[in-house]
């Protein structure tokens, strides 16, 4: 169906209405963005907003790098982290000061004051004046003030032997909150994007975007921008782990990445099936009824587009929680490692190249399915591109082979008609299993691999999930379209197996095996 103007304004509209922002104060924000005379004043932006972000992000240990800590925090010495912080704070005033610019001078010059006014209104006026924030130069300078405070304060408990977990999240505490207070540098809003910071400049991606129905048009915009933003992040986290003077503050930008992307698959798992639902609603009931014979055939069309993309999404957000959990606990290492400055920063490195490889690997899954004739978006190397694709698709096509080989096997095993219905259903409780399972490996997996039998393969799923369970004839069908999938992928593995771009790397049956495992947990 041909989009509408405002209908394709959506990407400007997410970019504009995501800020937590009036429309004056989204002007002053522009008008002091614009007139800043900074040379890279877009990286300088991104960064001091995103080590705020960390401030509310990093005191969460589900954001952490490394296994899941089973000791209580009350028994926990927070130095290190403290540490960290501290490095985050000075790190914050910098950028702070490179924005402020010749206005810094006012920042000096007000602290002297403080310390020569005798008279107590006076030093309440300027309390207040310091407070103000009026204007974005306004708020910068309120950070200014804070956070230099912060340091103070953040320089005096790193001088204790340890540090409990109260002392620690007081300090956090407060200097969440009064982030939350800036009137215009406040980031600490999910899924939250900034037309500064946040512009999609793949003009494939854009291609994607100019081309995605109405109805998906916003969910995919949102998608690619969150893609996009946890790509600056990994190579923030790389321009952080080049320096060991810098390495440990990457952790601060891995906990957003980490808080971001669980953010992200939440909404895909959850929200966006509504919201595409909520968008196609308007999108019928603003056909005319006398017109509606005309366009049923492109409404069902668009139905069924809708239904393969939510799958899809569904798909990504599972592969994208599973592989982000994978690396962030066994490949990054954890904040309280004991590693060497001079090698922690390598392994940030090659930890951030996974997340950036499932990132890639998740844009051309919702490019490819909004746009299947598309071509790949330029987002790695040609060869490394290739060699990380064949990896992965090798890898999942093992590991849902054997969840088609163990749901044939209980098929199999599975009374016809079972003499009591209470218990025929825990008899079939492995088909609900085997329906998750496929919601979160087989789908995508069945569309990547161009299976000749794709229609017939969906039409037998849906029987089983549709009626009851204990319907033979219906599990005699998914069997047989099981039976001919599973041979399908058995010749595709080895086809993958013999590519080029892989011939040098065995299949290391033993990681899949583990990540099998993170993927069944998840279903």
């Amino acid at each position: 169906m041909v989009s509408s103007p405002s209908v394709r304004d959506v990407y400007a509209n997410l970019l504009r209405d995501t800020r937590n922002l009036r429309r004056e104060q989204a002007r002053a924000r522009d008008g002091w963005y614009s007139a800043l005379p900074l040379e890279r004043k877009e990286d300088a932006l991104f960064e001091l907003e995103m080590l705020l972000k960390a401030f509310g992000c990093f005191g969460n240990p589900r954001n952490h790098p490394g296994p899941p800590n089973r000791t209580p925090a009350v028994a926990h010495d927070f130095t290190e982290e403290l540490r960290i912080l501290r490095d985050g704070m000075n790190q914050t005033v910098a950028k702070v000061r490179e924005l402020l610019g010749e206005r810094d001078r006012a920042y000096v010059f007000s602290r002297y004051l403080e310390s020569v006014l005798p008279e107590d209104a006076l030093r309440t006026r300027l309390v207040k004046d310091q407070l103000a924030q009026d204007t974005p130069q306004e708020s910068l300078f309120v950070l200014r003030n804070t956070f230099g405070a912060f340091v103070e304060m953040a320089d005096g408990m790193t001088r204790l032997d340890r540090i409990p977990h109260r002392l620690y999240f007081a300090l956090l505490g407060t200097v969440t909150r009064e982030i939350g207070r800036n009137t215009y540098f406040d980031p600490l809003v999910t899924l939250e994007f900034r037309p500064e910071l946040d512009r999609i400049r793949n003009h494939r991606i854009l291609e994607v975007l100019h081309e995605a129905p109405d109805a998906s048009h916003r969910v995919a915009a949102l998608c690619f921008l969150s893609l996009f933003r946890a790509l600056r992040y990994a190579r923030l986290v790389d321009e952080f782990a080049a320096e060991p003077a810098t390495t440990r503050r990457a952790y601060l930008i891995l906990s957003v990445f980490r808080s971001d992307m669980r953010a992200l698959t939440r909404y895909l798992g959850q929200q966006a099936a509504e919201h595409m639902s909520d968008a196609f609603e308007r999108q019928l009931l603003a056909v005319p009824a006398s017109e509606l014979p005309l366009h049923r055939d492109a409404l069902a069309r668009d139905a069924s587009e809708l239904l393969r993309f939510r799958r899809t999404l569904e798909s990504v957000a599972n592969m994208l929680n599973v592989e982000i959990r994978k690396i962030f606990e066994r490949e990054l290492p954890a904040l309280h490692e004991p590693i060497p400055t001079e090698a922690l920063g390598p392994q940030l490195v090659l930890g951030t190249a996974s997340l950036r490889a499932t990132l890639h690997h998740a844009i051309r899954i919702i490019g490819h399915e909004l746009v299947p004739e598309l071509q790949d978006p330029e987002l790695a190397s040609p060869d490394l591109s290739r060699r990380e694709t064949s990896l992965r698709l090798r890898r999942d096509v093992w590991m849902f082979s054997q969840v088609l080989r163990a749901f044939l096997a209980k098929a199999q095993a599975a009374p016809e008609r079972p003499a009591d219905a209470w218990a025929g259903a825990t008899s079939f409780h492995f088909v609900r299993e085997f329906l998750e399972h496929f919601r979160a490996i087989g789908y995508q997996l069945l569309r990547l691999s161009d299976y000749h039998r794709l229609e017939g393969f969906m039409d037998a799923l849906a029987g089983l999930g549709d009626v009851d369970l204990l319907d033979p004839e219906r599990l005699e069908i998914a069997v047989r379209e099981c039976e001919g999938f599973y041979a399908h992928l058995d010749k595709l593995f080895h086809e993958i197996s013999k590519r080029a771009e892989i011939s040098d790397h065995p299949f290391d049956k033993r990681a899949a095996v583990e990540h099998l495992k993170l993927y069944l947990g998840a279903a």
